[in-house]
């Protein structure tokens, strides 16, 4: 109850603020734009809608509260104070002044209030902590952030706020497009298309002209992405969770983009082509997500071997749009647009894009090939290494020529923090951990290279005599084959890509690989004097072993301790003495 109240106490100061910063604007706007003065800047009507407003609101407040009498008058007087305002007709700067005041007297009369019952708030906002910690624990950030976001219905409330406004100002509009039409004699049932495009552009004008408007606009964005996303995974047919989070990235990307490039500070005209430079931007981004939604689908039904075409051709025809729409939006913008800062990125971002297509593509025909012959092609797990390599190696310069854009844009074009931030953001995302991981890779598949070179390899006649499979694949042995330290035989390919996770036979678990300066002091052992087998001549390694088994029993029997000869004098060997200690605590 007392958060409801907040929330409507919130509202009526920004509704006084709104009124108070946008009236200006719009009268002079439409007055430029239709010849009419659309909105009324003062008068009974408008002075009645905020007296209304500010009473329900006041209402609200005062009943949740349970606020007595005499500070209920207060707080409606309070209210009414920026109306009055408008009514006797203040300056703007003192109509502003009059709205702090208000927002002033509010935010004291609810601080008495909350210390009225600081018990209370001290433990629902202990509960509170504990609970968001908890969360933040188990699901993390992310899902933290998401999860409160929807919990919280802020989303529902600006969608619902950005459509009913956007709905006013069209039937608004609509009705001068009759009027103005019926006067000049052209009257029409139907809106010519001009006025429809002017009636279109000047709505989403007035549709970001606030930081407020701008969230809502935010809100429509975020639910068209969030289906857009739905029907996507329907249609490739993938249930990832993670894949369902189009509706919140979209959003935020559109907010941070208007929040950088200032949107809801321009003019109405340069706010309509930045607009649209954005939406440019967002939806390159968009068509990124959408391919690392295919990608894992992509692949999994290339490693499954699954041959229904009905179940491969949804994946292969948004893979083939995700490479086309690319290309044809370059063309487009190509085709009405200089070169500038913002077309080089979107140019950038489309050619990466169609990198991606064509790499998750070759991997996805590489994998078929693999498939269809169901023969061991050991030189594919190269191939693959090869082809995502020289992508994601592509993929790091775009980001530094990406890099440089926004450099270069902040320095010379439009500098702000906000930009400087992104691009902060970006360098570490973007390059850093991207060139990190990669390197970490390299590095990984350098090692496990190297430890399957230095075990002993078995080719020709003596590969028949193993009679024996590979235990990672079951396939047989028809080239070659790699022997551990502990005898075990494999593909030197697959047991690469089991070193890529741990360091241990994939059987017995003890350790593949020994390092060089551990060799000569296993050369040789402490008790027994048992030699490591030849590397040069690895097929007899078994046979060795096999060989001197029955010497090393013989020696473990001859060497087993003779206690009569090492015992001391009046001494007991260790058998009897337990015989004898077990005789003793029977009695």
């Amino acid at each position: 109850m007392l958060s409801l109240a907040f929330l409507l106490a919130a509202t009526s100061v920004l509704v006084n603020y709104y009124a108070t910063l946008h009236t200006d604007f719009y009268r002079a706007y439409y007055r430029s734009a239709f010849g009419l003065e659309i909105l009324t800047y003062n008068g009974p009507s408008f002075w009645m809608a905020l007296i209304v407003l500010q009473l329900i609101f006041g209402i609200g407040f005062i009943a949740l509260l349970q606020i007595p009498v005499i500070f209920s008058q207060l707080i409606i007087l309070d209210l009414l104070i920026p109306v009055i305002g408008f009514i006797i007709e203040l300056p703007s700067d003192i109509q502003q002044i009059l709205v702090f005041i208000s927002a002033l007297g509010l935010s004291v009369f609810t601080i008495i209030c909350l210390s009225v019952k600081v018990k209370w708030l001290y433990y629902s906002t202990r509960y509170v902590y504990l609970l968001i910690r908890h969360m933040y624990r188990v699901y993390g950030l992310q899902l933290l952030v998401e999860d409160t976001w929807k919990r919280i219905h802020f989303p529902d409330i600006l969608r619902v706020f950005w459509l009913t406004r956007l709905t006013a100002q069209a039937v608004v509009l609509v009705y001068v497009l009759k009027v103005t039409a019926s006067d000049s004699g052209n009257a029409s049932f139907l809106i010519s298309w001009n006025d429809f495009s002017e009636l279109v552009c000047n709505l989403i004008i007035s549709g970001c002209d606030s930081t407020l408007t701008v969230l809502g606009m935010s809100a429509v964005i975020s639910s068209i992405a969030h289906y857009l996303g739905l029907g996507i995974l329907a249609f490739i047919g993938s249930t990832e969770e993670e894949d369902k989070r189009l509706g919140f990235v979209a959003p935020v990307l559109f907010f941070i983009l208007a929040l950088q490039t200032g949107l809801s500070g321009l003019k109405p005209e340069e706010r309509l082509v930045r607009l649209s430079r954005n939406m440019c931007l967002l939806l390159t981004a968009i068509l990124h997500f959408i391919h690392g939604m295919t990608d894992p689908v992509l692949m999994s039904l290339s490693a499954s071997h699954v041959s229904s075409f009905r179940r491969h051709f949804p994946v292969l025809l948004v893979s083939a749009c995700l490479f086309f729409l690319p290309i044809l939006l370059s063309y487009v913008l190509w085709q009405y647009y200089a070169l500038n800062t913002w077309l080089f990125a979107v140019t950038a971002f489309c050619v990466e894009l169609c990198l991606k297509v064509i790499v998750s593509l070759t991997v996805y025909t590489l994998f078929m090939i693999d498939g269809y012959y169901n023969v061991l092609w050991e030189k594919l797990d190269d191939y693959v290494y090869y082809v995502r390599s020289t992508g994601n190696i592509i993929e790091f310069i775009f980001g530094v020529i990406m890099f440089g854009n926004g450099a270069y844009t902040m320095m010379f074009e439009s500098g702000s923090k906000i930009r400087a931030c992104m691009m902060c953001l970006h360098a570490y995302f973007n390059i850093y951990l991207q060139a990190k991981n990669g390197w970490k890779t390299f590095m990984n598949r350098r090692t496990a290279v190297k430890k399957i070179n230095s075990l002993p390899e078995i080719k020709g006649e003596r590969l028949t005599e193993i009679d024996d499979v590979c235990a990672i694949c079951y396939h047989e042995f028809h080239t070659s084959a790699r022997i551990t330290p502990c005898h075990h035989y494999f593909h030197a390919l697959c047991l690469r890509k089991w070193l890529y996770i741990q360091d241990t036979c994939p059987m017995c678990h003890q350790k593949v690989y020994i390092e060089e300066d551990l060799k000569e002091s296993m050369s040789f052992s402490a008790n027994n004097g048992f030699a490591v087998p030849n590397e040069n001549n690895p097929v007899l390694f078994a046979d060795e072993v096999a060989e001197r088994e029955p010497d090393l029993n013989e020696d473990n029997d001859s060497t087993e301790y003779e206690e009569e000869e090492w015992l001391p004098p009046g001494a007991m060997p260790a058998e009897e003495q337990l015989q004898e200690d077990t005789d003793l605590y029977g009695d």
